[in-house]
């Protein structure tokens, strides 16, 4: 009886755990996570050929902002800008000491502060890499559709 339990509890494990057969597009849906994507119906592990960099303006007007205390966007190339714990080349130009002599925007005061609101004589670590807030613009199609309108008090 034992040798009879145990070969049905066996083929029965081998029949649940054969592969199941998907289609080409079920198997993309299922690594996906069943979320569609911008890449298209591509597997998560596939690499896209990378775009080509969109083209910056070496300089351009400074770029009206959408909403309040939105960081103000970058109206020029930062092509090569290195910014890494050993340099930040926007401060050559941007810093309080630069900006007069370059002809360009002071970092506003607000970067000088820590989380605890200590003023420090220096930009803070925290507002020390300006790329994660501010950006270069580019007349570059937008990904997806965009309803978004400035506030009034910005018009």
């Amino acid at each position: 009886m034992k040798k009879i339990l145990t070969a049905i509890f066996t083929a029965s494990i081998i029949a649940f755990s054969s592969p199941t057969v998907f289609s080409a597009e079920e198997i993309v849906l299922t690594n996906n996570g069943g979320v569609p994507s911008l890449r298209g119906l591509v597997e998560i592990s596939d690499v896209n050929k990378a775009e080509a960099l969109k083209k910056v303006p070496r300089e351009q007007h400074l770029i009206d902002r959408n909403y309040v205390q939105q960081p103000p966007l970058i109206p020029h190339s930062i092509r090569g800008y290195q910014v890494n714990l050993n340099a930040n080349k926007c401060l050559s130009c941007h810093s309080f000491k630069n900006a007069g002599a370059m002809g360009a925007t002071k970092v506003s005061v607000t970067h000088f502060i820590t989380r605890e609101g200590t003023t420090l004589s220096d930009v803070s670590p925290r507002r020390y890499f300006c790329l994660q807030c501010h950006v270069t613009q580019a007349d570059a199609k937008p990904l997806v559709d965009n309803s978004f309108t400035p506030v009034d008090s910005l018009r």
